[in-house]
């Protein structure tokens, strides 16, 4: 897991999933656009964990499909498959949030 820092996301988005570079880059930018308005670097350090929380999720591939099949599913017209979905979605972001928490 990289640092929580701009150049080590950058590194690691490059690496575990390069084609969302420009999301990246467009998420930073509306990051610090809003710190500056807010005089805040609240702004920031989401921007930071959002971002970390994506890396960790990308960077162990059958983890990455499991929540992008999962995020396919709800849309699903089975309200079933939809509850599922979105309990599988939801452990594998919070299991990526406490990671890049420390653990």
């Amino acid at each position: 897991m990289p640092a929580l820092t701009l150049p080590a996301l950058r590194q690691a988005v490059a690496v575990v999933t390069p084609s969302r570079l420009p999301e990246f880059f467009e998420d930073m930018q509306k990051a610090f656009i809003r710190a500056g308005e807010e005089d805040s670097v609240v702004p920031i350090r989401m921007f930071y964990r959002q971002w970390g929380v994506i890396v960790e999720i990308e960077r162990h591939p059958r983890t990455a499909e499991r929540l992008h099949a999962a995020e396919a599913a709800m849309d699903s017209d089975d309200p079933d498959v939809r509850a599922r979905a979105i309990r599988e979605a939801g452990e594998i972001v919070r299991a990526a949030h406490q990671e890049v928490a420390g653990g």
